[in-house]
């Protein structure tokens, strides 16, 4: 099933392509509604407020941290951490979020209103989170974010015990290069995974960046890609 495009945004949001090179906030204003954000997404950019409690930023880091599906590093203890762990898929997404929004966590920006948007295009089909489960039945951990064409945009993630984030990525890639074969014999590129920036949790696991126009230009051939988690969970 294909997820249901809403109404289209009302606002005019900035092109990172005619930004400075080296500038990551290039708009500031508009809205949450679920068209804003699809078409942020679209254009290369996501919201996130430009400090806790500021204004809406529209961001467009360069360069652009993204994870290689090929590249994703897993070591001996994470493969015995996968193996330790169960794995679902948009079973509980604002419980994911809310976990991801914890306020002990060090630059919290997930507000309420992250949290209601993000659940709003989860409903529509666009956004979906991995959930990690312990043997005991307990969520400790789990990763989202947006889904359009074949992009996916990681937003957050967290863990309750220890590997459990990352055992959400390796789920999340695992399912993203499914197809990669046969879009490459179809001569259509590869999907793209975007994490934002490149920290050093996310450089161990084989993260890279790349300038925001090579970003864009992948951007442009993963829109081309049908989505392969979206299904709709109700109108």
């Amino acid at each position: 099933m294909h997820p249901v495009e809403p109404e289209p945004t009302a606002w005019a949001l900035p092109d990172p392509s005619e930004a400075p090179p080296g500038t990551d906030v290039i708009g500031i204003g508009a809205d949450l509604v679920p068209g804003t954000i699809l078409s942020a997404y679209r254009r290369g950019l996501f919201p996130m407020d430009v400090e806790r409690g500021g204004p809406l930023g529209w961001w467009s880091p360069d360069p652009r941290g993204v994870l290689p599906l090929t590249g994703l590093r897993i070591s001996r203890s994470l493969r015995r951490s996968v193996r330790r762990f169960d794995i679902s898929v948009d079973t509980c997404f604002t419980d994911v979020m809310h976990a991801c929004a914890d306020e002990r966590r060090d630059h919290g920006w997930i507000t309420a209103d992250f949290i209601d948007a993000y659940s709003r295009l989860h409903r529509l089909g666009w956004a979906h989170s991995v959930e990690v489960w312990n043997p005991a039945g307990d969520l400790v951990g789990g990763l989202y974010g947006i889904e359009v064409g074949g992009l996916f945009a990681g937003e957050s993630m967290f863990h309750r015990e220890r590997d459990a984030s990352k055992v959400a990525l390796v789920a999340l890639v695992d399912r993203l290069v499914q197809d990669r074969s046969q879009l490459l014999a179809a001569g259509r590129g590869e999907r793209l995974l975007d994490v934002q920036w490149v920290t050093d949790h996310l450089a161990s696991l084989g993260a890279i960046a790349i300038p925001r126009r090579v970003y864009l230009e992948r951007l442009a051939i993963a829109l081309e890609i049908p989505p392969l988690l979206a299904a709709p969970i109700d109108r």
